[in-house]
């Protein structure tokens, strides 16, 4: 079985059900932990009943030393302190082999397995950003993006993620500062520091906006496939929705408006998440018709700001990164 943890709170409940989803549908043997970051998330999770999932309130989490840092941080800030201690009330609440974060904005396409199986007889997996050169943020954000982390249960692991905790809690801040970045940059000499760390080499993994234009994607029997460079094609195990965000009269900001995503980018994988999000916000408001379920919806100002782009989003439904749910649908 694959140990999973997550957190999020209302703001990112669709996001973070549609994944649990996505993990479903690749018929994975999988558990998930969700860490539940304000209370009327925790409650209507509960209520859903999630057969592979446990749900995890901060009352039951949040530690003395979490507690005496959580007034000084942003709500996203102390979202990040938290990230490494999730991963260890994992391991040692419930006695786990091994643990992987997950980010809430993911969606799987593939059975993660075979991410976790390239770690081989390694104690932490790591993920790096994979930058196309034009995005390249490695001097501020990092090599690596924490986004999906495996620890497993060993002394090598474990001194690791106890490292990253006390780095955590010392400093973790929405800010670059003295070559840290909130729990991000902290990873970027663990191979050097630390033994037993393995960066992921798998081509399907951290498919993402900041390097989407370097892969080529099409669809196989059902299957959506990357291709990287002069890479073999690999599945794509799963892509990471960095700021993508709800948008006024049923629209959506696919990502931020600096990157370029491709055509067959748009068309194989973030379709299928907009459906994801349908789905799980049916799921949701089944629940609880009242639920709110994602941020408040974003002004779409850099299409009002201009005439043809407003006539083109008119006309056709999407202009770049800004669509209509019902264009991608």
């Amino acid at each position: 079985m694959q140990n999973f943890c997550t957190l999020f709170n209302s703001c990112y409940l669709s996001r973070g059900l549609a994944m649990y989803h996505s993990l479903l549908r690749q018929g994975t043997d999988f558990h998930l932990y969700i860490f539940a970051f304000d209370h009327d998330c925790d409650a209507l999770l509960r209520r859903m009943d999630l057969s592979n999932a446990t749900i995890i309130s901060l009352h039951e989490f949040e530690t003395p030393e979490l507690l005496a840092v959580k007034g000084g941080r942003t709500p996203g800030e102390y979202c990040w302190t938290c990230t490494s201690f999730t991963i260890w009330h994992c391991i040692r609440h419930f006695s786990l082999d091994h643990c992987t974060y997950l980010d809430a904005d993911l969606l799987f396409y593939a059975d993660p397995k075979v991410l976790t199986d390239e770690m081989g007889d390694k104690s932490v997996l790591i993920t790096a950003h994979r930058y196309s050169k034009d995005y390249d943020q490695t001097e501020n954000s990092g090599i690596y993006c924490v986004q999906f982390v495996t620890f497993k249960n060993t002394p090598e692991g474990l001194a690791v993620l106890k490292w990253w905790m006390d780095a955590c809690l010392a400093w973790c801040y929405a800010r670059f500062e003295d070559g840290k970045f909130g729990d991000q940059k902290y990873l970027d000499d663990w191979t050097e520091r630390f033994p037993g760390v393995h960066v992921l080499e798998h081509a399907g993994g951290g498919v993402a906006p900041w390097n989407a234009k370097e892969y080529a994607v099409e669809q196989i029997n059902g299957q959506v496939m990357v291709h990287h460079g002069d890479g073999v094609k690999a599945p794509l195990v799963f892509y990471h929705f960095h700021d993508f965000r709800y948008c006024i009269n049923g629209s959506f900001r696919l990502t931020a408006e600096q990157y370029r995503l491709p055509k067959d980018t748009i068309r194989f994988i973030y379709s299928t998440y907009i459906k994801a999000l349908a789905a799980a916000e049916t799921h949701i408001l089944q629940t609880d018709p009242l639920a709110v379920f994602h941020e408040p919806p974003m002004v779409m100002k850099w299409i009002t700001v201009s005439l043809s782009r407003r006539i083109q989003f008119g006309l056709k439904g999407h202009y770049k990164n800004y669509t209509k749910k019902n264009a991608l649908t």
